[in-house]
């Protein structure tokens, strides 16, 4: 796992207290009533804020942390901005499993503990495999995000129990939308079914188990990069040799966590004549939850089928 590093910041406590109690509204005269102020979200990811901006509509507020599609997840530094909109909360949505462990600390130090908090992998119930270690990708897991969604719906009527039959239609509304892409997923099952392909880090890979597709990289390679450390010659020479010896037919390729290895692996793709379909941890600019995994698809089904 690789929990995202965040800065000691000791003037947090200096500013929450500076800030004091939110001020009240100053009250409404006359006879129409004021408009409902929106949910406030605070979203560890794009891709969360955007599943929020979908189940809420227009009756939420979102603040998703981390959007900067150039910017590896992995070494975010948390900041005092974020953690005022944590303590301003009403709903917080976070991936969990070590993934963001910087959302839970700020957040009890904000001392908000009225917040409704989604946790993804909790809702998702995934779990580490015997003897290994949890993936903490699931908003690569289509089952997974459903699961959010409905979560997510269930913490907005909580926070707005007016608009709860809204919540839910939308989250309907969106668990359609994936229905094309598993969809997707099978066709590529069905037809490339057994195929080996090799990764830079394990974030694909619930989606690759999906798809039936075989990872040969070796676990030293993907772990090493996902924590952010050197591979041993051996294992690069390893990795490298699964592209010059032709064994595998794509490379799938994490581009916000690129590096001088995965460089190297993604040359020796090229080199090769292999596919690389490049995948990212948060949503790329212009499109949603849906229009970016359907890209993904598109480019993972372009190099494996002819």
């Amino acid at each position: 796992m690789h929990p995202l590093r965040f800065a000691a910041l000791c003037a947090l406590a200096l500013l929450l207290a500076g800030c004091g109690g939110a001020a009240t509204p100053a009250a409404t005269t006359g006879s129409s009533a004021a408009a409902p102020e929106p949910i406030t979200v605070v979203a560890s990811t794009n891709v969360y804020g955007d599943i929020v901006k979908q189940v809420g509509g227009d009756k939420v507020e979102v603040t998703s942390i981390i959007s900067d599609p150039g910017q590896d997840p992995h070494s975010y530094e948390a900041n005092t901005q974020n953690q005022l909109a944590l303590s301003k909360a009403r709903v917080v949505v976070e991936n969990g499993g070590g993934y963001d462990d910087f959302v839970d600390t700020m957040l009890k130090s904000s001392g908000n503990t009225a917040a409704e908090v989604v946790n993804a992998v909790t809702v998702s119930g995934r779990t580490a495999p015997a003897g290994g270690e949890l993936n903490e990708h699931v908003w690569y897991d289509l089952p997974s995000v459903a699961k959010i969604a409905d979560q997510i719906s269930a913490a907005l009527a909580k926070a707005d129990p007016a608009s709860a039959a809204a919540f839910t239609a939308n989250a309907e509304a969106f668990k359609q939308k994936l229905k094309p892409l598993e969809d997707r997923t099978a066709t590529i099952a069905a037809q490339a079914g057994g195929t080996a392909v090799a990764i830079t880090e394990p974030v694909p890979v619930y989606l690759l188990e999906a798809a039936g597709l075989k990872n040969l990289t070796p676990e030293e390679f993907s772990e090493a990069i996902e924590e952010g450390d050197d591979v041993s010659p051996q294992v690069l020479a390893e990795t490298i040799a699964l592209f010059t010896g032709k064994k595998v037919e794509a490379l799938v390729y994490n581009e916000q966590t690129s590096g001088p290895q995965t460089e190297q692996l993604k040359k020796a793709a090229a080199d090769n004549g292999v596919a690389v379909v490049p995948v990212t941890e948060t949503l790329t600019e212009g499109k949603d939850y849906v229009t970016w995994m359907t890209a993904t698809l598109d480019a993972l089904q372009a190099a494996l089928i002819p």
